[in-house]
């Protein structure tokens, strides 16, 4: 950056946390405000694409990434009755310069918070400080914070650019947004947990199986079990319910297997025992599978959204936190190019805006476990032989177009950044 400027993120989630490294290294003073008292090693497995991974590894992250997560060999999609569809390399396997991650989230989260801590000072992360207002000026914003459990007022604090890594509740987006209500619903709820086990297929493997309206997603996410000889199995049970949405989304909120174990109590299959998978996970968590409509605009002035707060999608495609690093990065490059502060959030928004649109709308179409859904309606009692009901040069355009709207398309990421 041409001068010094100083920095306020509200959210110290993935997103906020690897903005605050980027911004840090581009010479931006940085402070993350988080509303929790404790940030903690919370949540269950996510994947990290390769475009996200590329990001982190410029940051030095590498080696932790190498010993919290595990490279993901391969994705294979199958069918209700564990027939496969599709089967593809991923990462390093196929031929991307970076590897694919499964990891647990908490684990990813608590390595960037080192890291912030590390570089940033300890001091950089202020936790119990929920953002409860802003104001806008010429020349800078000031931000109100409280104890989001007493609502005592913890004070003002003023920077040159207010960036809000506040989740899918985000009360920035609210602040620019006052009549968007709640999150949509999709009408489907997720269940998850995480199971030790026997390793599944190559060890390295994420499976996903069955169709839009009941489906069953697993992958391992510890080395340590893996050098075992073990599996640590993080798995997703989705269900499309006729109920209403639970009020708010709650990643803690813990419930008995029984609302949906039934579901599943057939899909035993060759290659993964999933009934026995449920049955052994000590806690499981609910929440719905939401998202809200892209937005006109993220950045105001000198107030701009990232991460869920300004894109909130569907978990399909593996792109969640890996889109909020994306983020991070763009918001990274625009402000090393662009001295005025308005104008670089502005282009930081163009740069993102319309890419993450395209995400949530192909998510809200199933993105490329569309293939499940295909060959659902096509032949619902099974099949003999796959191309009888979806042809390879139809797998692959799905597969394929994709990966170009997420942003990681082999060719063009390898091509690029060299």
């Amino acid at each position: 950056m041409a001068t010094k400027k100083s920095v306020i993120i509200a959210g110290g989630g993935i997103g906020g946390l690897v903005t605050a490294l980027k911004l840090y290294r581009g010479g931006a003073s940085v402070r993350v405000f988080e509303s929790v008292q404790e940030i903690k090693a919370l949540g269950v497995g996510i994947n990290l694409l390769p475009h996200a991974v590329r990001v982190l590894t410029e940051l030095g992250l590498a080696d932790e990434l190498e010993k919290a997560g595990i490279k993901t060999a391969e994705l294979k999609y199958f069918s209700k009755f564990g027939q496969e569809i599709w089967q593809e390399p991923r990462g390093f396997a196929s031929g991307y310069k970076w590897p694919q991650y499964s990891i647990h989230r908490g684990r990813l989260q608590m390595i960037l918070y080192n890291a912030v801590k590390k570089e940033l000072g300890e001091d950089a992360v202020i936790t119990g400080h929920h953002l409860s207002s802003f104001e806008r000026y010429d020349d800078r914003v000031e931000v109100y914070f409280t104890d989001r459990k007493t609502g005592e007022k913890l004070g003002t604090y003023q920077a040159d650019m207010l960036i809000a890594a506040d989740g899918i509740h985000s009360g920035v987006r609210k602040s620019f947004y006052p009549n968007e209500g709640e999150p949509k619903f999709s009408g489907r709820i997720l269940w998850r947990g995480l199971t030790e086990s026997t390793p599944f297929l190559t060890g390295k493997t994420m499976i996903m199986s069955g169709h839009q309206d009941q489906k069953f997603v697993a992958y391992p996410i510890c080395p340590e079990a893996l050098a075992s000889g073990s599996a640590l199995v993080n798995w997703i049970a989705e269900l499309t319910i006729n109920d209403e949405a639970p009020p708010r989304s709650d990643w803690n909120k813990k419930i008995d297997k029984q609302k949906f174990a039934p579901a599943f109590s057939n899909w035993k299959f060759d290659w993964l025992d999933i009934p026995k998978i449920i049955e052994d996970t000590h806690e499981v968590y609910e929440f719905p599978m939401v998202d809200r409509d892209p937005l006109p605009q993220w950045s105001f002035g000198r107030v701009t959204l990232l991460g869920d707060a300004a894109h909130p999608m569907y978990p399909i495609g593996s792109n969640g936190a890996s889109q909020a690093i994306l983020d991070a990065d763009a918001l990274g490059i625009a402000l090393a190019k662009e001295p005025n502060v308005e104008n670089a959030l502005r282009a930081y928004e163009e740069a993102r805006l319309e890419p993450t649109a395209s995400i949530v709308r192909s998510n809200r179409k199933n993105g490329p476990e569309s293939v499940m859904q295909i060959v659902e309606e096509r032949a619902p009692n099974g099949f003999e032989r796959l191309h009888d009901v979806i042809s390879q040069e139809e797998l692959e355009n799905i597969s394929n177009s994709y990966k170009k709207i997420a942003g990681f398309d082999k060719e063009r990421l390898n091509k690029v950044y060299v």
